[in-house]
C-alpha cells in the first residue's frame, strides 16, 4: 500500500540559493578585509557554510534516494536514507497515512481522524 510520509526538504533550489549566499559571503569578506580581522573570519565561516550547504543540496537533488518534503512510496520501494544510516527500524509498516494531511490512520479507517476527509 502506498502512503504519504513526511520527508526532508533540501533541493535544487536550496543549492542555487547556497551558491548566491556563497557569492554574497565572498563579497562581504572582500569588503570586510578593509575594516577588521574579526569580520573577515565571519565572512570565511559564512562562505564555508554556504559551500557545504550547496554540496549537500545538489547531492540530494540529484541522488537516487533523495530526501523530499513528502514521499508517496512503499517502504520497500524507496527506503529513507537517513533511517538506514542511523539504523532506525520503520514501525510504520502496518500503518497508512492520510493522503491529504499526512496523519497516521491506523486500521481500516474510512475517514481521517485529523482532517476528517474520506480515505481512498
Amino acid at each position: 500500500m502506498r502512503s504519504i510520509k513526511p520527508g526532508r526538504g533540501p533541493s535544487m533550489m536550496g543549492g542555487i540559493m547556497s551558491i548566491f549566499m556563497a557569492l554574497f559571503g565572498i563579497y562581504w569578506t572582500v569588503l570586510a578585509s578593509r575594516a577588521s580581522g574579526f569580520m573577515v573570519i565571519f565572512g570565511l565561516l559564512f562562505v564555508g557554510t554556504a559551500i557545504v550547504q550547496a554540496v549537500y543540496n545538489f547531492k540530494n537533488a540529484t541522488g537516487k534516494n533523495r530526501y523530499s518534503q513528502f514521499d508517496i512510496t512503499d517502504g520497500s520501494e524507496e527506503p529513507d536514507p537517513l533511517n538506514e544510516a542511523f539504523g532506525y527500524k520503520n514501525d510504520n509498516v502496518d500503518k497508512s497515512f492520510c493522503p491529504y494531511c499526512g496523519a497516521v490512520c491506523e486500521g481500516d479507517y474510512t475517514y481521517c481522524p485529523k482532517c476528517g476527509r474520506k480515505q481512498p
